[in-house]
């Protein structure tokens, strides 16, 4: 059976699912400016600083709503469950 094949897609696909700081700053830049903004304004730092406080809003969100908090639903780290 030839596994480097199949080993070198799973590699592959999995790395591609990945996105550089820059490559994100850059999709942020070109979403602003197809909202009309212009690049060097305040407007466009409005922009960009407001698609970054929604990413990191929707990072809380995922941390605290699946697992009942960032330490899983026990109080502070202890390993006790908070009555």
């Amino acid at each position: 059976m030839k596994i480097a094949p199949l080993a070198a897609l799973a590699l592959a696909l999995t790395a591609s699912g990945c996105m550089t700081l820059e490559e994100r700053r850059a999709l942020d830049m070109e979403q602003c400016r197809g909202y009309g903004f212009r690049q060097g304004t305040d407007a466009f730092a409005q922009c960009m600083q407001t698609i970054d406080v929604e990413r990191a809003a929707a990072r809380r969100t995922y941390v605290y709503q699946d697992f009942g908090g960032f330490y899983g639903g026990y109080g502070f780290g202890y390993g006790y469950r908070r009555w």
